[in-house]
């Protein structure tokens, strides 16, 4: 059943309040993926947020969809990541995948009984895409024979189905490059050791091995040549979502240092009484409404020439800004900060760690400086003074 924007915001503000915030601890400690959590949220319509109606999902734009990573963020940076990158492959699936490929799995991945993540990254490259080793060789049957490995992919061993990027031939560059759902329990697909991350230990991130591993033609989602446009599209989305994530940890961390420094009892008052202290969370409060005019722009853009450079201005912007208000906020706590149960150091770690995933803030650079070339170029050149800089 559809549901409003309204309302599904809502849900996603109840799952956080009521299933993320008071178990992510618990969830870190025990290291596993908290199925349960991702079953309620599936209930509650946040599992196919962009998909059609007809195959189940909430028929939201990008633009609008987006915003609930800000509120499942309040809770877990890392857990609305993870959210996101199932959302993107689902809306993928339903979007871009063959007739056969949607009766199968496009309810399935709406409903989120079963859990769709995204393989682009590989161990000797990460932004830099060209320069991929996995191969797919298509047989004369139409199915794919597929080699190779991927790195940092979320959900490894969790997920049900990994939506992989490719090449499909020796040559150099992206057009041959392709997007297939390769199955969880596809003949040949194994996993490497999980990586070591203290802060979301829930989330199973690890190498993504693929020993002649054979795919039905069906479950292509981007044929030789679009692989890699798709995959940038799929970036870009995840870039904005990675930035809307921020806004809720941002307010996280603030609502944190709001609750103690209001009680903290100091000179005759309260901490928030003084000055520095109300300067410090005031520039905390300007940046988080900063980052939530600048994250949704950049959702409304997805989709258009405009949004890659706008997905790169919020990420780039986004995530600076959560590392700077969880680390003020630490400060604010003073030493109590440094405590676990006041969260700060988790939500310091997870700022960091999204703003290096899906192309670090230095990759938005590049981006947004390409895009200042091009606007010089159609500007007016001013001249230098004449024998300015000559001896």
């Amino acid at each position: 059943m559809t549901q409003t924007l309204d309302t599904i915001l809502e849900n996603a503000r109840k799952h956080c309040a009521e299933d993320i915030s008071p178990k992510v601890d618990a969830w870190n400690k025990a290291g596993i993926w908290p199925r349960d959590a991702s079953d309620k949220a599936a209930a509650l319509g946040l599992t196919g947020l962009y998909a059609p109606p007809e195959w189940g999902g909430q028929g939201l734009s990008l633009g609008d969809g987006i915003r609930v990573y800000e509120e499942l963020g309040y809770g877990d940076g890392a857990y609305a990541f993870a959210l996101s990158m199932h959302n993107i492959c689902t809306y993928a699936g339903c979007g871009f995948g063959t007739e056969a490929f949607k009766e199968k799995w496009a309810r399935d991945l709406t409903s989120g009984r079963k859990l769709a993540n995204f393989a682009l990254t590989e161990p000797q490259s990460g932004s830099d895409a060209g320069n991929m080793y996995s191969r797919a060789v298509i047989n004369e049957d139409g199915t794919w024979t597929i080699s190779g490995a991927k790195a940092w992919v979320s959900l490894a061993g969790e997920a049900d189905i990994y939506f992989t990027v490719v090449k499909t031939s020796d040559q150099p560059g992206h057009k041959d490059m392709a997007m297939i759902a390769i199955p969880a329990d596809a003949k040949g697909l194994s996993f490497g050791d999980r990586y070591d991350t203290p802060s979301y230990n829930f989330l199973p991130l690890s190498e993504m091995y693929m020993d002649n591993v054979v795919v039905s033609e069906d479950n292509i989602i981007l044929p030789v040549g679009q692989g890699l446009q798709g995959s940038l599209m799929a970036i870009d989305i995840a870039r904005v979502s990675i930035a809307s994530g921020c806004c809720g940890l941002m307010q996280a961390a603030l609502d944190t240092a709001l609750a103690y420094s209001s009680n903290r009892k100091m000179f005759n008052g309260v901490n928030l009484d003084l000055d520095g202290i109300q300067w410090m969370l005031g520039d905390v409060a300007t940046e988080l409404e900063a980052s939530r005019l600048l994250y949704r722009k950049a959702a409304h853009a997805l989709g258009t020439d405009d949004g890659p450079l706008m997905a790169a201005h919020a990420k780039r912007f986004v995530p600076d800004c959560a590392v700077r208000a969880a680390n003020t906020c630490t400060q604010v706590l003073g030493g109590m900060g440094l405590l676990q149960p006041y969260g700060l150091d988790r939500l310091s770690r997870l700022s960091q760690m999204l703003r290096i995933v899906d192309g670090t803030t230095e990759i938005s650079r590049v981006v947004i400086g390409r895009s200042l070339q091009k606007r010089a170029k159609t500007l007016a050149p001013l001249p230098i003074p004449k024998g300015f800089g000559e001896r």
